[in-house]
C-alpha cells in the first residue's frame, strides 16, 4: 500500500503536498513551521508570498484577463492536536496518523490551494486572478481570520475550503447566541411552615413551567437543512448554594457533580431564584429575530400570569453573527458544473455551526464590496479532531479537480 501511495504522490502533486504538510505539527498559534514550509514552496515555484503582522499567509496569482473577476481560496493552517511528531499510516484508501490527530482539517484545503496557485501561475487559461489566503488559529478562536487585511484583498468571491465531505457546498451557516432566562419569586419561605401560603411560589417550579413553554430543538428548516434552532443548556434552581459551597470548601473531586450537588441540596426552602441558559443558532437574521420575539412574548405572558408573585426576564448575548445565504448564485452554478465534470454530486446545504465564512461575510474587500464566501468540501474526512481521524486519499484527488474546475467555470 505504501509503495502504491508513493507512486500516486509522484503522479499527483496535491497528494504529495498534503502528505508533506500533515507531517508538520501545527497546533493553533504554533503554525510557524508550516508557514516556513509554505514560504519555501512559494519561493521554489516563483509564487508571490507574504505574511501580515499576525502571520496569516497571502499568495497572489496575477490575472491573465483583467476584464474578469478575481476569486479567493481560503484555508486554515492550524490543526487540533499537539506539536508531537506525526507518523503517517496508510490503510487501504485511508491516510491516518499513528495515535493522534492527522490534521486533514484543514491541510486538505491548504494543499489544494497551493496546488491551484502553482498550476494557474503557469497557464494559458484566461482568468481574473487568484488570491490564496491561509489563516492561523481557526480551531480555538478564529483570531487569524479576524486579523486579516480585508482592505488589501481584491476578490469578492471566497472559496473557504474547510468542509469535511467531498462535493459539499455550504451556502449559509448559523449564528451563535446565548440566552439567559431568570425567574424570581417575590416571596420565599420555609417548605413546612409557609407551604400553605399561596403567595409564596417556588422559583424552581416556575422556571420548569416556563422552560416547558419555550421552544426546544428545530424552530425552522428549509431544503438546505436546519436554519434556526433553540437548545436549553442548563437549568439551575433550588437550594443548591450550600451544596456548591461545600464542594468548593472541601475541594471535592468527582466525575458526577450533578449528583454530588443534588445529594446535599436543601429541600426545606421555598426557592426564590431559577436560571436557565439557552443557545440559539440561526443562518437567518429574520428567523432568529422571530424566535427571540416568540421567547420574549412567552416571558411576557408568564409575567402577566404571575403578576405581583413572580417576575421573569430573558437576556440575549450574540457571540457569532450568521453567515446568511446570498442572492448571488454564481459560485453555486460553477461548483455544480465542476462536480458534473468528474461525476460527483454537488451537495448544496446550510450548516448549523460556525466557520471563517461567518467572519468574511461581515467584511469588505479593497473595492468596498461585501465578501461572498461559500464553504467547500474537498475530501471525505472521518472522525475529525480525534486520534481516529482519517482521510480517503482518492477523494483529495477528486476534491482538487472540483476546486480547479470551479475556478475554470467561474472564469468562463
Amino acid at each position: 500500500m505504501e509503495a502504491k501511495l508513493n507512486e500516486l504522490k509522484l503522479q499527483n502533486e496535491v497528494l504529495n503536498i498534503f502528505c508533506d504538510l500533515v507531517q508538520i505539527p501545527s497546533p493553533s498559534l504554533k503554525e510557524e513551521k508550516v508557514i516556513k514550509w509554505i514560504e519555501d514552496f512559494c519561493n521554489k515555484n516563483n509564487l508571490d508570498f507574504r505574511t501580515d503582522e499576525y502571520n496569516n499567509v497571502y499568495i497572489k496569482v496575477p490575472a491573465t484577463d483583467n476584464t474578469k473577476d478575481s476569486i479567493m481560496v481560503s484555508a486554515h493552517m492550524d490543526v487540533v492536536g499537539d506539536d508531537s511528531p506525526i507518523e503517517l499510516i496508510f490503510d487501504g484508501q485511508f491516510i491516518k496518523a499513528n495515535g493522534r490527530t492527522l490534521g486533514a482539517d484543514d491541510k486538505v484545503g491548504v494543499a489544494c490551494g497551493l496546488t491551484l496557485a502553482k498550476e494557474f501561475a503557469n497557464t494559458d487559461i484566461q482568468h481574473g486572478g487568484l488570491e490564496v489566503t491561509f489563516t492561523r488559529d481557526e480551531e480555538t478562536g478564529m483570531s487569524g481570520v479576524e486579523h486579516l487585511e480585508f482592505g488589501n484583498l481584491n476578490s469578492k468571491y471566497i472559496l473557504v475550503c474547510d468542509a469535511d465531505k467531498l462535493g459539499q457546498l455550504q451556502i449559509s451557516g448559523a449564528s451563535y447566541t446565548n440566552a439567559k432566562l431568570i425567574v424570581k419569586a417575590l416571596k420565599g419561605g420555609h417548605s413546612g411552615i409557609d407551604i400553605g401560603d399561596e403567595d409564596r411560589l417556588n422559583a424552581a417550579k416556575l422556571i420548569a413551567e416556563l422552560v416547558s413553554n419555550l421552544p426546544q430543538g428545530v424552530y425552522y428548516k428549509d431544503n438546505t437543512g436546519v436554519i434556526t434552532s433553540c437548545n436549553v443548556g442548563a437549568i439551575v434552581a433550588g437550594g443548591v448554594q450550600n451544596s456548591v459551597q461545600r464542594i468548593v470548601e472541601n475541594n471535592i473531586k468527582t466525575n458526577d457533580y450533578i449528583t454530588e450537588i443534588t445529594n446535599k441540596t436543601s429541600t426545606n426552602i421555598i426557592n426564590t431564584l431559577g436560571i436557565a441558559t439557552y443557545s440559539i443558532r440561526s443562518a437567518s437574521v429574520q428567523k432568529e429575530n422571530e424566535l427571540k420575539d416568540l421567547m420574549k412574548n412567552i416571558v411576557k405572558d408568564f409575567n402577566k400570569k404571575y403578576e405581583n408573585l413572580a417576575m421573569a426576564e430573558i437576556e440575549f448575548e450574540v457571540h457569532l453573527l450568521p453567515f446568511e445565504k446570498a442572492d448571488d448564485d454564481r459560485i453555486e452554478i460553477a461548483h455544480k458544473q465542476a462536480c458534473d465534470k468528474i461525476g460527483v454530486e454537488s451537495l448544496v446545504s446550510s450548516f448549523h455551526a460556525g466557520a471563517e465564512t461567518h467572519i468574511y461575510c461581515h467584511n469588505k474587500n479593497a473595492q468596498g464590496e461585501t465578501f461572498l464566501p461559500t464553504l467547500l468540501g474537498l475530501a471525505d474526512i472521518y472522525n475529525m479532531h480525534s486520534a481516529e481521524e482519517k482521510v480517503d486519499y482518492n477523494t483529495i484527488l477528486k476534491g482538487y479537480e472540483i476546486l480547479k474546475n470551479t475556478f475554470i467555470e467561474f472564469n468562463r
